[in-house]
């Protein structure tokens, strides 16, 4: 029964193409910096209502979450993020973003969908407008859940802080998706932990100012920093077990003003991406321990300090949902579906069904044009020639990506909702 059900809802697809593609477009040109997603959130807001969704509006601040009860049954949780990044568009499209706006730290910065949440937008309008449109081949509750600031990490956070589980029946099943650099028209899944977790970490070590020429004078935190930088390469090398996945990147380090002045400080930044609590704890605690042991080996005057910000939960897929899901898309798409393995982006997602106390899977939609994959796979240069997330020339082709993305959403909250 859910194959002819998902069949009868995506026979609207034709129907609804032209527009959802100028919402895409739309989207794209017009992106939003996390917490600013307005004009977005008022755009599908708009789309929901026009469906029959029961809508609330500022969940969080600007989040989307429109209700549609259609008689008893599972309820299913759909998601998209709204936000775009702080990125210089390089795309060259006719609908490329000219945008600029002012972040959070008040400076001047240039906007783009460097991400796909722009796909992700119109992929669940267009969801959830066809199983509004073909509620008779199914029964019980849809939430389609718009949520912003995914790239800073704490939108899901806030949806759920701002009253979320007073405003929506609980979900049996959330359920989201991510386009990627694969080739457009594929779909990935992935049980257990499909996206790493991350944690940012800002480190101020602190030394004693001098005169460039008179070194004796100072304790230098450019050196102690560098010293920090090359004993931390050694965390990943020699105290994770090679079995486990973990990435430990020193993103910045900033120190000084003028060549001939020693500073009386450093500040380094760090992103760090893990698999599994256990493997968590052990990198953030050898990063402590070694900048300590830096900061007193040169004699440092204050203790370092360590802030932690810009944290991301693992993104670990229950097994029994995603074989649901990949069994309803292997139904759908064929060979097009399949296995991937863990990613090391994040994403979090998964504050929400954690926080709700329900089952989540997380899929992958390839976004790039299939011929430009294949090509630069053959030819060994798929990172040289395929742009991926957050760089400034990312942009998924259109087709069949949004078409893809649109009948996924479909298939899987099917695989709960159809009789």
């Amino acid at each position: 029964m859910a194959d002819s059900a998902v069949s009868a809802v995506l026979e609207g697809l034709a129907g609804i193409r032209t527009e959802q593609e100028g919402l895409y477009r739309d989207v794209h040109e017009h992106p939003e910096l996390s917490h600013q997603e307005t004009r977005t959130a008022a755009l599908v807001a708009g789309r929901l209502r026009d469906a029959g969704f029961e809508v609330h509006e500022e969940v969080g601040g600007t989040g989307v979450v429109g209700v549609l009860r259609n008689g008893d049954g599972a309820t299913v949780l759909l998601r998209a993020d709204m936000d775009a990044l702080p990125v210089r568009e390089a795309t060259g499209m006719p609908y490329a973003s000219t945008v600029v706006a002012t972040d959070a730290a008040g400076a001047e910065v240039p906007v783009m969908h460097a991400c796909g949440h722009d796909m992700h937008v119109a992929c669940l309008a267009g969801a959830a407008h066809l199983l509004a449109a073909g509620r008779e081949h199914w029964h019980g509750t849809l939430i389609a859940l718009f949520q912003p600031a995914e790239e800073v990490g704490d939108g899901a956070r806030r949806m759920v802080e701002g009253g979320l589980a007073d405003l929506i029946p609980t979900p049996d099943v959330a359920l989201a998706q991510h386009v990627m650099p694969a080739p457009a028209g594929r779909i990935g899944t992935h049980a257990g932990a499909a996206l790493s977790a991350a944690d940012s970490m800002r480190i101020t070590v602190h030394g004693r100012g001098a005169h460039g020429s008179m070194p004796q004078a100072a304790v230098d935190p450019v050196v102690l920093a560098a010293m920090i930088v090359v004993r931390l390469q050694t965390v990943v090398a020699r105290e994770v077990p090679p079995g486990e996945t973990a990435v430990l990147t020193v993103g910045s380090l900033q120190a000084g003003t003028k060549s001939n002045v020693i500073p009386d400080h450093a500040v380094l930044q760090l992103n760090v991406r893990t698999f599994s609590d256990a493997t968590r704890r052990t990198v953030l605690d050898a990063i402590e321990r070694i900048v300590r042991a830096e900061c007193q080996a040169s004699g440092s005057p204050a203790e370092p300090e360590f802030e932690l910000f810009d944290r991301f939960p693992l993104t670990e897929n229950d097994a029994a949902t995603t074989d649901r899901v990949a069994t309803a898309f292997a139904d759908f798409f064929g060979e097009r579906a399949e296995p991937v393995g863990s990613q090391s982006a994040s994403e979090d997602f998964s504050d929400i069904p954690t926080a709700l106390g329900v089952p989540y899977t997380y899929w992958f939609v390839g976004g790039i044009d299939a011929e430009l994959y294949d090509a630069a796979e053959q030819a060994g240069r798929v990172a040289q020639d395929v742009p991926v997330n957050h760089s400034a020339r990312f942009a998924p082709v259109l087709q069949p990506t949004l078409d893809t993305g649109t009948q996924a959403l479909v298939a899987g909250a099917l695989a709960w909702l159809a009789p």
